[in-house]
């Protein structure tokens, strides 16, 4: 069945039709023309009775939908700054690595021998190559570093080119590196190779989507994180021996971000989250804060993750 276009009078009505208590209809209007009403209903799970009947919970106020869209609004601009370092580390930091061993010129650094031998991923290698030149190619003319480069050299560094390149080309990358440049680049955080394999596609999916402003509390990535000891001293439930919290979801970032980031900058992520949820709490009256937790994936003691 096609949709129709609905007026915010039209708006107003259906929200009311379903049980959203809405005091001041002139303020409600307004959100709904600048917010946009898919949007903002987007939240609208949360405070609902059930998927089948979906009437809103007795009680619910636009407030409080409202509140909810805000929230995500603020976790999803914080996420998104650190997840920014963390694009801007891998990107220097690899770049270093494979300049130092591989030389500066895009005939150097992107020469198909410097990356994996696997003969079943050739295909692989030569597609993101192909990527990565045309990336730089149609990128390279818009920023002042790159034109400078052509200009005065001719070519464009590595350590110059990441500029142009996305968060998702560059996790590629990473994932086919010989594995000794894979451990010098994961030592460079701290971890292990076979766990920034994991994380990187994770992070630039959930970078993407707080770039395109898409509902970030409960998002799921497609791949699980392994296990780590943030799992096990957070003390998270289990079910069928897998923890239900802290694998795909955004406290799943929370734990890469941990790892990752250096220790003042994670101690301002926590707090920066802390505070934002604790002024969603002191709004929400039909549902509880833990609700919302529950479907962000974050444990009830997820502060403590600062002191690990």
């Amino acid at each position: 069945m096609a949709k129709s276009f609905k007026t915010l009078d039209e708006q107003i009505e259906i929200l009311q039709s379903k049980g959203l208590i809405i005091s001041d209809l002139k303020e409600a209007k307004d959100i709904l023309l600048r917010e946009n009403y898919f949007f903002l209903s987007g939240y609208r799970m949360l405070f609902m009775e059930s998927f089948a009947n979906k009437l809103f919970l007795p009680g619910t106020t636009f407030e409080e939908l409202y509140s909810m869209f805000q929230f995500d609004r603020h976790i999803r601009n914080i996420i998104f700054k650190n997840l920014l370092i963390i694009e801007n580390n891998i990107k220097s930091i690899t770049a270093y690595n494979l300049s130092k061993h591989y030389g500066i010129r895009e005939d150097d650094y992107l020469n198909p021998r410097n990356f994996t031998g696997d003969k079943k991923r050739k295909k692989q290698v030569d597609d993101l190559l192909r990527k990565m030149k045309r990336q730089i190619r149609v990128n390279g003319g818009q920023h002042q570093a790159t034109i400078h480069y052509i200009e005065r050299y001719g070519y464009i560094p590595l350590w110059i080119a990441v500029k142009v390149l996305s968060f998702g080309i560059v996790s590629e990358l990473y994932q086919i590196l010989k594995p000794d440049d894979q451990e010098a680049i994961a030592e460079d955080f701290g971890v292990d190779s076979e766990r920034l394999i994991v994380y990187l596609p994770i992070l630039a999916n959930f970078r993407n989507l707080c770039a395109h402003e898409d509902i970030l509390y409960d998002h799921k990535a497609q791949r699980d994180i392994g296990n780590t000891k943030y799992h096990q001293l957070l003390l998270i439930p289990r079910t069928n021996d897998e923890y239900i919290y802290g694998k795909n979801d955004l406290f799943a970032i929370v734990i890469i971000l941990k790892q990752l980031l250096r220790k003042d900058d994670f101690f301002l992520l926590m707090s920066e989250l802390e505070y934002e949820i604790q002024i969603l709490a002191d709004r929400l009256k039909t549902i509880s804060i833990e609700k919302v937790l529950d479907r962000m994936g974050f444990p009830i003691n997820y502060g403590e993750m600062v002191k690990l």
